[in-house]
């Protein structure tokens, strides 16, 4: 595809100079005579970059590079001028201005500066998909009462500079909560930082947190900032919290609560404005108990809690999960594009999944990898995940029950207990759903006892 080029220019020479040139080298290009009807022609033509003369009759050069920036912060422009002067390329550059050359035009430079904004064109393009397929790695996918929920948090929250706290089993997605917390605050431009801190040796956790100075410890050949440092303005996320060192976390509370960070060896300490957020898979109340985990730290970082739901309790969600993966994985490393037949899909999402949406997905891949035919069918799934199916297909203890009536208890008590779950112990939700009045639904409730476990 041939990229766009709007010429502005009152001279007739220029335009047809340009036109030439550029048409030669394999460019569409558009001329106008004046700024007004440059404008009209910008909206209409679309293009990816604008000669742009700077003094013309009537509406002049850098008013018109005003408004076509008004009308489109990301435009390129180049300004030409016959009598270009300091003030002129000031005055264009802070219009926002790609560029600006001299009359008479020479070739080469017309052919060097195209270059280079064709090239800082493809460059910025190459970054917003980047930044489009980075976006879609890290998509929440579900339309589940529990992930709507869950969304609707996110969405409240990630406005504000609040701490945040996610919890849940393995797998579950706590990663991408963080990252749509990010993405959707004020700091989005800023760095996502995040550190793992369950993967790092305790003697090392500090340096990496924190930094060090050359010198302060064998190996520390050189000054290097820690984490805080390199997510200043922006957010750092403390994956698995539950496993940092006391020693780490008697530092980290000082920096939540003075914002101020001192290298390992250093006496001067740097000012940081950090979001921190923190996940762990943990009770963090047990670890507090266990004395593995600071209490005071605790309720710094539990400004607000979020629970991300596991993947058994939002099986509405599995389909949607399963076509997801099967797009994501389309294509990549050799796997070709297969659709996955309706009864095997109903056999994964029969599944409760103890290791989430990351099994889940590994099950997935597999399945794409090794199924037989174009389309992965229920002899696939009952062949490559058999162990799994048997376990999904057992009656969970409900064998022991001794006579049918108390098998028939047992079974509406379990029923109704993941059916609440999945609704996040809403009872309007969860009657609507499976269609039964709510008085109903509350004598039920009262019947076998049930009720919200404690977070």
């Amino acid at each position: 595809m041939s990229r766009r080029i709007l010429v502005i220019d009152d001279e007739q020479g220029i335009r047809d100079a340009l036109s030439q040139l550029l048409e030669y080298e394999g460019y569409e290009v558009r001329t106008e005579a004046s700024g007004n009807a440059g404008l009209a022609a910008y909206e209409q033509f679309r293009p990816q970059l604008v000669f742009l003369d700077v003094k013309m009759a009537g509406l002049d050069g850098l008013e018109t590079l005003r408004r076509l920036r008004t009308q489109d912060p990301a435009a390129v422009v180049v300004m030409i001028s016959g009598h270009a002067t300091i003030q002129n390329a000031v005055e264009a550059t802070q219009g926002g201005a790609y560029d600006i050359m001299e009359k008479p035009l020479d070739t080469d430079r017309i052919l060097v500066t195209l270059r280079n904004a064709i090239g800082h064109l493809t460059l910025r393009e190459e970054n917003e998909r980047l930044r489009e397929v980075v976006q879609q790695k890290y998509e929440i996918v579900g339309r589940s009462y529990a992930i709507r929920a869950l969304i609707e948090t996110i969405d409240r929250v990630a406005g504000t500079d609040a701490r945040v706290l996610i919890t849940g089993e393995n797998g579950t997605g706590k990663e991408l909560v963080a990252r749509a917390l990010h993405r959707q605050s004020t700091r989005a431009s800023g760095p996502f930082v995040e550190v793992n801190c369950a993967a790092i040796p305790g003697e090392l956790i500090e340096s990496e947190l924190f930094g060090h100075m050359r010198g302060s410890f064998t190996g520390a050949v050189h000054d290097r900032a820690g984490k805080f440092e390199q997510a200043d303005s922006g957010t750092l996320f403390l994956d698995e919290v539950g496993d940092m060192s006391l020693a780490a976390q008697a530092k980290v509370l000082r920096v939540l609560q003075d914002g101020d960070v001192t290298r390992i060896g250093g006496a001067k300490p740097h000012k940081v404005d950090v979001r921190v957020l923190a996940a762990t898979n943990k009770r963090l109340e047990d670890e507090i108990a266990a004395g593995r985990f600071r209490e005071d730290l605790y309720y710094r970082l539990n400004v607000v809690p979020v629970v991300v739901p596991p993947l058994r309790e939002r099986r509405d969600d599995i389909p949607l999960l399963i076509q997801y993966f099967l797009d994501h994985f389309a294509g990549q490393g050799g796997l070709a594009p297969r659709a996955m037949d309706r009864t095997a899909a109903d056999r994964l999402a029969a599944l409760d999944w103890p290791g989430n949406v990351r099994e889940l997905r590994n099950t997935i891949e597999r399945l794409l990898i090794l199924a037989r035919a174009p389309q992965i069918a229920v002899a696939d799934v009952e062949r490559l995940v058999g162990a799994r199916l048997a376990e999904g297909t057992a009656l969970g203890g409900l064998e022991a029950c001794r006579t049918f009536e108390e098998f028939k208890l047992a079974a509406e008590r379990a029923f109704l207990l993941v059916k609440l779950r999945e609704h996040d112990w809403n009872v309007a939700e969860t009657a609507r759903a499976l269609d039964m009045p709510r008085s109903n639904l509350y004598k039920k409730i009262e019947r076998h006892a049930l009720a919200r476990e404690q977070a």
